[in-house]
């Protein structure tokens, strides 16, 4: 639990602080900055991104067909990214990326923060993760079994560090998953897989 609420702590300093360190990704108004790849199948690549990445109300809207995912245009070494997110119809399944590697496919190498809710909080990896077994992919199980979302519909508040081969995650104030992976830069990323969801206020602090 200290632990716990000295990185938020720290991670809230860091979000507070002003000055030309943060860098918004989303704008709110169109998907400037942002490459898209979605698949009806894994070998069909041709769907468009609307309606499956959308702006609405200013949110990042994202259906859930066909699988696929959002990222940005440009890698990124160390940083705090801050996301807000919610449910529109009920729980279903995304994820939040990071240190997303080249080759676009589903599903792309790289560290997925795992939004399910049968699994929340699990860091799926197509990287490998530091005392975690695996050949393809690795999954590192949450700190807490129960997690810390709030009631579908409410605005969810995600932090997540990266620094060097480290990251954690934060929901809602609580420390969910913590690793060391060998991939130190990447994309970020958000997915579309199961159902809508929407993301906001997405923006990094540079560390």
């Amino acid at each position: 639990m200290r632990k716990t609420i000295l990185l938020f702590a720290l991670v809230s300093f860091v979000l507070s602080a002003c000055g030309p360190k943060k860098e918004v990704l989303f704008n709110g108004k169109n998907l400037d900055g942002w490459v898209y790849f979605v698949a009806e199948t894994v070998q069909d690549a041709s769907a468009p991104a609307e309606p499956t990445f959308s702006v609405q109300d200013g949110a990042l809207h994202v259906s859930g067909t066909p699988n696929g995912y959002i990222r940005t245009e440009k890698k990124y070494g160390d940083y705090v990214l801050h996301v807000a997110w919610r449910w529109t119809e009920g729980r279903a399944d995304s994820g939040i990326f990071n240190r997303l590697q080249e080759g676009d496919k589903v599903w792309p190498t790289g560290i997925q923060m795992q939004m399910r809710e049968r699994d929340f909080g699990f860091f799926f990896s197509g990287i490998p993760l530091e005392g975690v077994e695996g050949e393809r992919s690795w999954r590192k199980p949450p700190l807490e079994e129960q997690d810390p979302e709030k009631a579908d519909g409410e605005w969810n508040e995600t932090v997540i560090v990266c620094k060097g081969g480290k990251i954690s995650a934060i929901v809602n104030g609580e420390l969910v998953n913590e690793a060391v992976a060998e991939a130190t830069e990447g994309y970020i990323g958000f997915q579309s897989e199961g159902g809508p969801i929407e993301f906001r206020d997405i923006y990094l602090m540079s560390l």
